[in-house]
């Protein structure tokens, strides 16, 4: 196994365990999440409902397929662009002096948006585009896949 390998299968496993959890950590408080979501002031409370009820679902299905290294390209891109959403999201509260929740962590994390958090979503797009580009990694479930 190549070092490069190893890199992208550790960083892989961790950004998958760390959507597994947050997502875990929502499933259940669509009411809080869609409060949190609403106090960004960015969505039309038409979306803001269905939003809390999926989103939680899709952190842990993308952690799911990045933890086993399946589809792990394609789940790597969309937590990518799933984490600039967030900065960005964040960063808008932060210019327009919105003390938002980030809700990031469920109904208990009360963490208000700032620069701190925008600063850790970029790093993690930037860890799961890493992730993407050097997909899949060792050990992963697309490498079973394309040699059947």
């Amino acid at each position: 196994m190549q070092p490069r390998e190893l890199a992208v299968t550790i960083v892989r496993g961790a950004l998958g365990v760390l959507l597994i959890a947050t997502g875990a950590l929502k499933i259940g408080h669509a009411n809080d999440l869609a409060a949190a979501i609403a106090g960004f002031r960015l969505l039309s409370p038409d979306i803001v409902a269905p939003l809390a009820l999926v989103l939680p679902f899709v952190e842990v299905l993308l952690g799911v397929y990045l933890l086993f290294g399946l589809f792990t390209r394609v789940a790597a891109y969309v937590a990518s662009g799933a984490f600039v959403l967030y900065a960005l999201a964040i960063a808008s509260a932060v210019v327009r002096h919105i003390p938002a929740n980030c809700g990031c962590f469920g109904p208990n994390d009360r963490a208000v948006a700032d620069w701190p958090h925008v600063a850790f979503d970029v790093i993690l797009a930037g860890v799961a585009l890493g992730v993407a580009l050097g997909a899949p990694g060792a050990f992963a479930l697309d490498r079973r896949i394309t040699r059947s």
